[in-house]
């Protein structure tokens, strides 16, 4: 396949994954995004130019996960790989589960779909099946593609995605703790079985998150309860667990994000802002220790390429 565009524009957001019961299936999509602009160039060169989140960790070479992204989406499409120079501009911060190695996955393949000339061969399908096999699981890809709330799941070599409806009461609360925490770290003190009871708990809660979401906010503090994995996660982070159980005990439906550190508040509209502000300002005191809390909308649009005019 020939290219079609020798520049583009790509805005990716922020996922939240699991909502707590809903373990590798179940995303969230943020308004908190990163912005890349991508530059074909005409000799083997890639270079990487990073500002924000992560500017002083990632690679600025041919190993940026963005970069490896958008080789392996032109690979699949049969398309001529080139020099490249990115630049980046990240706000979803790194190592604390809103899914920053998601959006640079995503957003290289829609890097890729707005570079080649047939767009529709990396079309949302074929940019989920290829995100998912570099992610391992398609729970923060599919939100980061298609925006709003989704279900993912895989069957065989298969990936699909379905949308999920979102209250317009709920506005989802980010609250970011200083300190990191790989995937790897939270995925290793999971064990390899669970009890029978926890299983059925668990999938009654996941069914219920699904209408609470949609249509009955009311329910989210019941909907969100988890037994598969948070608990299990205690000792690799302990105060956003001992947030979660602060913010729940207080009626806010807190979860872990992902797979953490953050702390995300499933909160509800009020008139004066939503029903976790006191909660939060109750449970910090006078001094947040480096948390952040981040108040989001819903992001209903997924990840956004644009093709820019040469010269």
């Amino acid at each position: 396949m020939r290219l079609g565009a020798d520049r583009v524009r790509v805005r990716v957001p922020a996922t939240s994954a699991n909502l707590g019961p809903g373990f590798d299936a179940l995303g969230l999509a943020l308004g908190l995004y990163d912005e890349l602009d991508v530059r074909l160039v005409g000799s083997s060169e890639v270079r990487v130019d990073v500002t924000g989140e992560g500017a002083d960790d990632v690679p600025g070479d041919e190993s940026h996960l963005v970069v490896q992204a958008l080789r392996a989406a032109l690979d699949l499409v049969g398309a001529s790989q080139a020099g490249l120079h990115l630049v980046c501009h990240n706000r979803i911060p790194h190592g604390r589960g809103l899914g920053s190695s998601a959006a640079a996955v995503v957003a290289g393949i829609a890097a890729a779909r707005g570079l080649v000339a047939d767009a529709e061969a990396l079309s949302d399908d074929v940019a989920l099946g290829l995100a998912s096999q570099m992610e391992g699981h398609p729970d923060n890809a599919a939100p980061a593609i298609y925006g709003g709330a989704t279900v993912a799941w895989t069957a065989g070599a298969r990936t699909g995605a379905a949308p999920l409806a979102v209250h317009p009461d709920i506005v989802p609360v980010a609250i970011v703790p200083p300190t990191r925490l790989s995937t790897s770290s939270a995925r290793g003190v999971l064990p390899a079985t669970v009890p029978h009871q926890d299983a059925a708990f668990q999938a009654g809660r996941a069914a219920l998150l699904v209408e609470a979401l949609g249509r009955r906010p009311d329910l989210l503090l019941d909907a969100t309860a988890d037994r598969l994995h948070q608990d299990y996660r205690r000792s690799v982070m302990p105060h956003s667990l001992a947030l979660v159980d602060a913010l729940r005990a207080a009626g806010v439906a807190a979860v872990v994000s992902g797979a953490g550190p953050t702390v995300l508040a499933l909160a509800r509209r009020t008139a004066q802002g939503t029903d976790a502000d006191e909660a939060i300002a109750t449970a910090f005191g006078p001094s947040m220790g480096g948390w952040r809390v981040l108040v989001l909308p819903v992001d209903t649009d997924g990840v956004q390429v644009v093709r820019v005019p040469s010269g």
